[in-house]
């Protein structure tokens, strides 16, 4: 009985670990958005997380929202200074996300200032 208990218990662990490591290792997709970026906010009660928007379109109907992983500070300070600016983010989609990393399951890698589209003459 105890071994059978012991099985059980072993296969659950490595169930847990294994949905662990997909959801923390696996990615769906990746890909590059332009857009001003809008927000940036640290929310949360208990567990803080970066979340952030970015305007797609001219009248904001297109709107992107993502988050910023705490580990990615370099990410968060140049957000931070390119607030209101025509920006290219770097993203990975996530297939689920956990409370403590954000909101939504696109997680900015990079960003970069780019000229706006609509500036031109």
């Amino acid at each position: 009985m105890k071994k059978i208990l012991a099985i059980i218990i072993a296969l659950i662990t490595i169930g847990f670990a294994s949905y662990f490591a997909f959801i923390y290792y696996v990615s769906v997709s990746d890909g590059i958005r332009s857009g001003e970026l809008i927000r940036l906010s640290h929310k949360g009660v208990i567990v803080k997380t970066w979340e952030g928007e970015l305007s797609q379109g001219i009248s904001g109907a297109q709107i992107f929202k993502f988050s910023v992983l705490d580990s990615d500070k370099d990410v968060i300070e140049k957000m931070k200074t390119l607030q209101g600016q025509y920006v290219k983010l770097t993203y990975e989609e996530k297939y689920r996300t956990f409370f403590w990393w954000g909101e939504t399951r696109y997680f900015i890698k990079t960003i970069k200032k780019e000229n706006s589209p609509f500036n031109q003459k």
